[in-house]
């Protein structure tokens, strides 16, 4: 096994650990999962472009490395819904959720029919920032929760009201622009008479 395919499956490995920890009502449990979540987003910015250099591109790197990625996502962002110190409702997660399976859908039947799918510039964008707000929101988790900073009322309501949910509507919007690019673009593969 390559070192491309052996980062990706680090990340999938790394998920039940995040997950894990994110639950654990142990000391520094949100930082915890942050180091690991953040890890798991290095072994995806890694991955493809080792992968890509020294020409090490497979099957399994093209199945499991998108794979990885949506289920390391979406596992954080369910998680944010359930924990009641996020202020994200589900709606982003359900949109998220569905422009994967449709991308995923569009991918299988392009191979179908001898297309490869790549990962454009839009997916690319919405993929960094959407794992970059996760990664804020576990430092803001880490920050109230795990070391206790006096964080004033103000500043507290701001930051839960107005900055995590504008970063997670940016990433859903970012999510429906690359969706909808997908779409565009492999929509001649997708017949109704077919």
């Amino acid at each position: 096994m390559n070192l491309p395919n052996k980062l990706t499956l680090m990340r999938v490995f790394l998920i039940p650990f995040f997950l894990l920890f994110i639950y654990l009502d142990i000391p520094f449990h949100f930082l915890i999962a942050l180091v690991i979540f953040a890890a798991a987003s290095i072994t995806d910015a890694l991955d493809g472009k080792i992968a890509r250099k020294r020409n090490l591109v497979t099957n399994f790197g093209k199945f499991l490395d998108p794979l990885a990625d949506k289920v390391l996502v979406i596992a954080a962002l369910a998680v944010f819904v359930e924990l009641k110190e996020v202020n994200m409702g589900a709606v982003p997660l359900i949109i998220i959720s569905a422009r994967e399976f449709m991308v995923s859908g569009l991918r299988l039947l392009a191979a179908n029919s001898g297309v490869v799918v790549a990962a454009g510039m839009w997916g690319k964008l919405k993929t960094a920032f959407t794992m970059v707000t996760i990664i804020a929101v576990l430092l803001w988790l880490s920050i109230c929760g795990d070391m206790d900073i006096n964080v004033s009322s103000a500043i507290a309501d701001a930051v839960n009201n107005i900055a995590i949910p504008v970063l997670v509507w940016i990433s859903t919007a970012l999510t429906i622009i690359s969706g909808g690019i997908y779409l565009k673009g492999y929509w001649h593969l997708i017949d109704a008479d077919k």
